[in-house]
């Protein structure tokens, strides 16, 4: 990254006294902080967030203020700034905060005087879209419409069918490698997804559309890209069209993962099984999800309650189970790639092609989904 000289943000971005002309601006700083911070221990994607932060929005406005200069006041016009984009403007003062903590690590600035720690963050409403059983129909027409009549590639539409039947985010399939994937043992395992290397329940409708899709010689990726040994950085326009067609505009492809939760619990799935089949670390990131499982609570309590009511109130006998269930760790990975078919078997209805077209509207299979 070069090191830009900029226009300062008004009369507090005023260059300092030529006594200080040798201090480091905060752009020197920022190059610094990418070339040996960012870009040697950080994500590739969550590097890119902090270099589009850093030119976007903090060098624009800071950029050649040297950064002993950096006071409270710059932090909050920056913020303030992007008060219109609570996430955006949240993000760019704690990539700020980074920056200057980074200095005072390096001695060129002081510790603990870092701008930012009075700075509170803007409250941001988590946007929370979930798909009906019409909806998912609507997005599979749309889907095979559009890959039938070469609008969208066969590529494009199965990345989109893998993200709505795995749960998996967006990325982690876009680079997944066709020695990721293992039919014999019913998984895909990821090498770097967000919380790290994990593995995904392949369910048989998962399997399907990856044994339907044409390999590209020579190019190691399941989806491969434009480019040569490429893989596709992005879906985003296929995606558009394929909501456009469906009527669904408001739908953004990360909505098709909280979709898949949601299905899980309206199944009756807990939220540690959730947890596992989404690849979070912590439960309590699944915990957002907690208020969509009141109905599916009361359902399986009504299930519970009339097997023991069988056992208890019937007059004739029920002849025992004479198996068991298995115990330890291949009884919870059984469990866990049951539980992803299950969920996928009733997503793969809805939006795979299907000889005779479902009629629409129908009544939802269950109330608790319905109201989901």
């Amino acid at each position: 990254m070069s090191e830009p000289r900029l226009r300062p943000h008004g009369a507090r971005a005023s260059r300092a006294p030529e006594t200080e002309a040798a201090e480091p601006t905060l752009a020197e700083i920022a190059a610094r902080y990418l070339r040996e911070h960012a870009e040697v221990r950080c994500k590739p994607s969550t590097a890119a967030q902090y270099r589009s932060a850093i030119e976007r929005h903090i060098l624009p406005a800071l950029g050649e203020l040297p950064v002993s200069s950096v006071g409270p006041a710059h932090a909050a016009d920056l913020q303030y700034g992007l008060g219109d984009r609570p996430a955006t403007a949240n993000f760019a003062v704690s990539t700020l905060s980074r920056l200057i903590d980074q200095a005072a690590e390096w001695g060129l600035v002081p510790e603990g005087a870092n701008p930012c720690r009075f700075a509170r963050k803007y409250k941001v409403r988590r946007r929370e879209r979930f798909l009906t059983e019409v909806e998912y129909r609507r997005l599979g027409r749309a889907l095979n419409g559009l890959e039938s009549n070469g609008r969208i590639s066969v590529h494009a539409a199965a990345a989109i069918r893998l993200v709505m039947l795995t749960g998996c985010r967006r990325n982690e399939i876009l680079a997944l490698r066709w020695e990721d994937v293992h039919p014999d043992a019913g998984e895909l395992r990821l090498r770097d997804s967000k919380t790290g290397p994990r593995t995904v329940p392949l369910s048989p409708a998962a399997a399907n559309v990856l044994a339907e899709l044409p390999r590209v010689s020579g190019n190691p990726w399941v989806f491969p890209g434009g480019k040569s040994g490429a893989h596709l950085s992005g879906i985003f326009a296929p995606w558009c069209l394929v909501r456009s067609r469906a009527g669904l505009n408001d739908v953004r492809i990360h909505d098709l993962r909280h979709s898949y939760a949601s299905r899980a619990l309206a199944l009756g799935e807990s939220l540690p099984m959730i947890a596992k089949l989404l690849g979070h670390a912590r439960i309590q990131t699944t915990a957002r999800y907690a208020h969509l499982a009141r109905d599916a609570v009361k359902d399986a309590a009504a299930r519970v309650a009339a097997e023991i009511g069988e056992d208890i109130l019937a007059r004739s006998a029920r002849p025992c189970d004479a198996d068991s269930p298995p115990d330890g760790d291949a009884a919870a990975g059984a469990s866990v790639k049951a539980s992803a078919a299950r969920i996928a078997a009733g997503i793969g209805e809805d939006i795979l092609p299907r000889e005779t077209p479902r009629s629409e509207p129908e009544s939802p299979r269950g109330s608790a989904r319905s109201r989901l």
